[in-house]
């Protein structure tokens, strides 16, 4: 019985020893993830950032240029996430593409859902944050047309036919 029990101890010294020395080392490698500010709350040195999943991320600087889109909400909440209708507002600017993020003065929650406005004062009407990407290309695709010289907002609550309206905005300037 004992050379049995020593036989399986053993054997599972060896098994754990091929585990630690073979397999774990070649499958498991550290990474870090910084995350991406795509927001903030405050502003000036009393500013701290949003991530895209509505993370408060006060341990990261935060950049001047181009500014980060302002949330509508003077304090940071004490459990260190969004929730409600700010946290979806941090979804959507955290589809934006990279292209478009210098152009994003602010956020808000409207009668249409979250609304972003851009710095030339182009309202973008998401709705929900569903879909979040398809309606920032549906935005890309709106804004790019050179048909399209001045407007007030798109309507992107159904990506698949965005609308536009109004004429009192230009588009952004290019950099």
């Amino acid at each position: 019985m004992k050379r049995w029990l020593a036989a399986i101890a053993l054997a599972l010294v060896a098994i754990l020893a091929v585990y630690l020395l073979l397999v774990r080392d070649k499958s498991v490698s550290p990474t870090v993830y910084s995350p991406q500010l795509t927001a903030t709350i405050g502003s000036g040195s009393a500013a701290v950032g949003v991530s895209s999943r509505g993370a408060i991320v006060a341990f990261l600087p935060i950049r001047e240029e181009p500014p980060l889109p302002q949330l509508p909400i003077s304090k940071v909440p004490k459990s260190g996430r969004l929730g409600g209708h700010v946290l979806e507002q941090a979804h959507v600017l955290g589809a934006a593409p990279a292209a478009l993020r210098p152009y994003l003065a602010s956020s808000r929650y409207g009668e249409s859902g979250v609304d972003v406005e851009l710095t030339s004062g182009i309202e973008l009407r998401f709705g929900d944050d569903t879909q979040a990407e398809r309606k920032w290309k549906a935005a890309v695709t709106v804004l790019a047309d050179p048909g399209t010289t001045s407007l007030d907002y798109v309507d992107l609550q159904a990506p698949s036919r965005p609308t536009v309206g109004g004429s009192g905005h230009t588009l952004p300037e290019l950099p």
